[in-house]
């Protein structure tokens, strides 16, 4: 029998975990409930309920959980080459969800038996066709970029005003820019928007409420709050932890 699938069903309590791994297989890391952030050495990952974060064989990473989290996670042999050896985040339709519950439940799957077999098939088709979406925190890797990465985390709450945070690096605001976008895709300015809706999701996914997340992400209200996870996440935050 060829194992080409296997699944582990774990729910976590609020924990830094790191995942039975080994070589020759790619990973599906997904929770049927609660919220989890992959954190790797190139950056961070938000994986809430709805989304799935595909990790090629190779490449380590350790798993914050915030509040309880039911991880259903599906290990594919890297010989299916399902995916590109990239890091990304997936949507996760009704049936991929229903498919990894089911995968999960009754793996190991094996090639040589028909049932498995077709379960993989559809499985790697819908993989294959899903979008992905914006929920990477990436790390630039100029040590002056880093620092003012670990600036804007740090002042998320007080919005520092960028020209005073770039100073205080010690490069001007224009090189920094430039190292940003080509390191991470992102112009500085993007890229606190997106520390801010990454730390926003662990929070709401640990309880807090929306207007005490608001302020502690940098909002002055909760309507623009609100405003700015709606335009990205596509529905308002209660809504999306409901």
């Amino acid at each position: 029998m060829r194992h080409a699938v296997r699944g582990y069903a774990v729910t976590h309590p609020s924990a830094t975990v790191v995942l039975p791994t080994g070589p020759g297989w790619d990973h599906l890391l997904y929770a049927s409930a609660g919220v989890m952030t992959v954190e790797t050495e190139t950056g961070t990952w938000v994986v809430p309920p709805h989304r799935a974060l595909w990790a090629p064989d190779g490449t380590p990473f350790r798993i914050v959980m915030h509040g309880r989290v039911s991880v259903r996670t599906l290990y594919l042999s890297s010989e299916l080459d399902v995916l590109s050896r990239e890091w990304r985040v997936v949507n996760v339709t009704p049936l991929l969800r229903e498919l990894v519950i089911h995968a999960v439940r009754t793996s190991p799957l094996d090639l040589d038996h028909p049932e498995h077999a077709r379960l993989i098939g559809v499985l790697v088709d819908q993989l294959a066709t899903l979008p992905q979406v914006p929920l990477q925190l990436p790390r630039p890797s100029d040590p002056r970029a880093q620092v003012l990465a670990d600036e804007l985390v740090a002042t998320i709450a007080t919005d520092a005003p960028l020209d005073e945070l770039a100073a205080a690096v010690g490069a001007s605001r224009r090189t920094l820019e430039r190292l940003f976008l080509d390191e991470t895709a992102m112009t500085i300015g993007q890229w606190r928007q997106r520390a801010r809706l990454v730390e926003a999701l662990r929070r709401l996914a640990e309880g807090e409420s929306v207007t005490a997340t608001a302020y502690a992400v940098g909002y002055s209200t909760p309507s623009a709050f609100g405003a700015m996870f709606r335009e990205a996440m596509g529905e308002t935050p209660g809504r999306y932890f409901a």
